[in-house]
């Protein structure tokens, strides 16, 4: 992923050289391409359907001439105030005039604060900006880009388009955001006091016979809320009650409809390209009932339910790849920092995934934090491929968040590498391993990534009593005809 501000506010790229040669150490060391947000802000800024391409044009012509490939985000949102934003990137100048007068066009919270990162969903069909209805607006940009690159489409340079559809890109609710007063492991709220998803919810009420149920819940607590303080997300509570699937089904009805209706007209604008979506990794609150951060945002992922597989069914619908982060996340690491949270970002990472493998749709993943430790790549690649999948499957792409001169540094470029070499199957030096055994490149995929597992546990220098079954794993090796142990 190239940085945030790769692009200014006037459309233009900055420092192009500085830029080229960081993309040649990239190439050096084997990375396939790299991914840029398009951003709605910069691009349409100042009128509607006013497109200033610019910056962009330079950027590609550069990542062309080095023979790499571009995964492009269609970026409807707001860039700052989030984890890691180091510039701010507001929503077109024209968008938020309307917005002045019409504040009800982002999501709500029950304070009635507006969270003008991205645009409520409730405006999805509504035509409030300049006669336009907000999916309309996201298909011209997309059609108005499709035109513009017509010769990186072609020439097969663009490789994959991702379609933002929330903030920071992602398919969720705003329901933890910082600038709100958000700490983690806040449980979050619900996002839809806007009058337009009110509405939309007064009509789903009355449609099932119940019109006294067109309210949000008045006892989910507060950003910070932990989910035994509340009367809805505790054990046996209310988000368990026949209002309470009610109100959560319809929740999470919307997110999908959203990104259902979106995707279908990116398609169509892409025709020939794969399209994706990110799905971000709320792992905190994962080991209660409840899961309540996932359902404020819109994730109706609760002990008895599967909130991933009609996210997943949506995307196959489209035939659209899902994008996860905090694949290099360890479940032990969260119980050391915040034991109250209860999170499981393993648990939850392999959920999704086997979800979307379910499915039949690509999956591919990103890191949800900066990541340059032999630790937090081991765990990537673990996930990449699991060793174990009887099926052999594994991700289809890793985007590493992000590039930075930090990255570029000797000792982390070394680390970077040898782990880009890792997560494409090849066979490492003695210098890569620091002296561990080669790896033969005619051993089966899955002879390579047993050793690949074999060779993490090493790594991870673990308990004693687990010495005996990486012997076993080693004997299975030679036994399956690799003789390189």
């Amino acid at each position: 992923m190239l940085p945030l501000g790769v692009i200014n506010m006037n459309s233009e790229l900055v420092e192009p050289e500085a830029l080229r040669n960081q993309l040649q150490v990239l190439k050096s060391v084997g990375v396939d391409g790299v991914m840029v947000d398009c951003w709605w802000g910069i691009v349409e800024a100042h009128s509607p359907q006013g497109y200033n391409w610019s910056g962009y044009k330079k950027l590609f012509q550069i990542v062309r001439d080095l023979n790499l490939k571009l995964q492009v985000v269609m970026s409807f949102h707001e860039c700052g105030g989030n984890v890691g934003d180091d510039v701010h990137i507001p929503l077109p100048h024209w968008v938020t005039e309307i917005g002045q007068k019409n504040p009800d066009i982002y999501f709500t919270n029950k304070e009635g604060k507006r969270n003008t990162e991205c645009l409520t969903w409730g405006i999805d069909k509504e035509r409030v900006l300049r006669g336009r209805t907000a999916v309309e607006v996201y298909f011209d940009y997309m059609r108005s880009f499709r035109v513009e690159f017509d010769e990186f489409f072609e020439e097969g340079i663009i490789s994959e388009i991702e379609v933002g559809l929330g903030p920071c890109g992602e398919l969720r609710y705003p329901s933890y955001p910082e600038q709100h007063g958000w700490k983690y492991p806040g449980i979050g709220e619900f996002q839809c006091y806007d009058r337009y998803l009110m509405k939309n919810l007064t009509q789903a009420a009355e449609a099932r016979g119940h019109s006294f149920w067109a309210r949000v819940p008045d006892n989910a607590g507060s950003y910070n809320s932990q989910p035994h303080e509340t009367g809805f997300f505790r054990d046996g509570g209310d988000y368990d009650s026949y209002y309470g699937r009610f109100f959560l089904n319809w929740y999470s009805r919307v997110l999908i409809d959203h990104g259902d209706r979106v995707l279908a007209l990116a398609n169509l604008a892409f025709e020939g390209t794969r399209i994706a979506t990110k799905v971000s990794g709320i792992h905190w609150w994962y080991k209660t009932a409840s899961h309540p951060a996932e359902l404020t945002a819109g994730f109706y992922n609760s002990c008895n339910r599967d909130g991933y597989a009609p996210i997943s069914a949506m995307l196959k619908k489209h035939e659209a790849a899902l994008n996860f982060t905090c694949v290099e996340m360890r479940t032990l690491d969260q119980h050391e920092g915040f034991p109250e949270a209860l999170a499981d970002p393993e648990g939850l990472v392999w959920q999704v995934l086997n979800a979307a493998w379910d499915a039949n749709i690509p999956v591919a993943s990103e890191n949800a934090l900066t990541c340059f430790d032999r630790e937090g790549y081991n765990k990537i690649l673990e996930n990449a491929k699991p060793w174990n999948d009887p099926d052999g499957r594994h991700l289809s792409a890793f985007t590493y968040l992000r590039l930075s001169p930090v990255l570029i540094e000797k000792h982390n470029l070394t680390e970077f590498e040898r782990f880009v070499k890792r997560m494409h199957g090849k066979s490492l030096t003695r210098k890569d391993t620091n002296n561990t055994p080669l790896v033969s490149d005619s051993r089966s995929a899955q002879q390579r990534w047993l050793f690949v597992w074999l060779q993490m546990l090493m790594e991870a220098k673990l308990h004693k009593s687990l010495v005996r079954d990486m012997g076993y794993m080693s004997m299975l090796l030679v036994c399956t005809g690799d003789t390189d142990i």
